[in-house]
């Protein structure tokens, strides 16, 4: 087990050498759509990559899944023949979402000796879904 403080401070070395070992920019909160973002998470169980829906408005995120899910196909195919989808994500305080994602599990960010394989997932996967969400973000959005 980890203080709180150790856990903080792993994490932010993680977070470090990963923006070190693929220095790009990332689309992540700049999707330009107010109630969908793109996430990255790493926690000590599993690693995802997602795009997130958490609107204040149960029409508004009902809206932006449906039009997600009606890409499902697309994204299946052409993208990440893994991704899942989940209109009723429960993230770790409890808050409700829908979220679009790809995971590992069996990686912990306390364990150093999964980070490597983490990073590469998290790159390689974050990469595929810009490209799908940037092809497809004015559908999504109108």
């Amino acid at each position: 087990m980890f203080s709180k403080e150790e856990s903080k401070k792993i994490r932010q070395e993680f977070w470090t050498s990963f923006g070190k070992e693929y220095p790009k920019k990332w689309l992540l909160y700049n999707t330009k759509i107010k109630d969908v973002t793109l996430k990255f998470t790493f926690t000590t169980k599993k690693a995802q990559v997602s795009i997130d829906v958490e609107p204040v408005d149960e029409l508004i995120r009902a809206y932006y899944y449906e039009k997600l899910t009606s890409l499902k196909n697309i994204l299946k195919s052409e993208y990440l023949n893994d991704i899942i989808f989940d209109e009723f994500y429960e993230l770790d305080n409890g808050k409700i979402i829908s979220r679009v994602f790809v995971e590992i599990g069996d990686v912990s960010i306390h364990n150093r000796n999964t980070w490597e394989s983490t990073m590469l997932f998290l790159s390689k996967n974050m990469t595929q879904l810009e490209d799908f969400f940037i092809e497809y973000k004015d559908f999504i959005d109108n």
